[in-house]
């Protein structure tokens, strides 16, 4: 129990110094402010290992250039992890895009859209 809190703590830390530093000290301008934002962070029990999930806003060609921006940011950003954070051992940093924003944006247009339609059918 105490290892779970211990990971996810870690984790909450993680999550916020990563959404510092691609705010304010990365100068990649594929990372522009707003573009990129940190969703959460999931550590491995031994907290060698951290998946970093990005949202990016825009379309495909922009994805992909945040994706390659970050990747391109890793080593940076671990450095700056172990700089910020008390732990023994840094954890291996993977960025991996959420699309769980764009997936809950698609399904509230959906919704309206179908809302829509029924506001059609009453009106004929």
């Amino acid at each position: 129990m105490a290892l779970a809190l211990r990971v996810e703590r870690v984790a909450e830390q993680m999550k916020k110094e990563i959404a510092r530093i691609l705010r304010d000290e990365l100068k990649d301008p594929r990372l522009e402010a707003g573009l990129v934002s940190v969703t959460g962070v999931e550590l491995s029990s031994d907290l060698r290992y951290a998946r970093v999930y990005v949202s990016v806003y825009g379309d495909e060609a922009q994805k992909r250039e945040v994706m390659g921006g970050l990747a391109r940011a890793t080593g940076f950003v671990r450095r700056e992890i172990a700089r910020r954070l008390p732990l023994r051992y840094t954890p291996e940093i993977t960025f991996k895009f959420d699309a769980s924003i764009a997936h809950g944006d698609h399904i509230n247009r959906l919704l309206a859209r179908v809302k829509a339609e029924e506001q059609d059918d009453d009106g004929n």
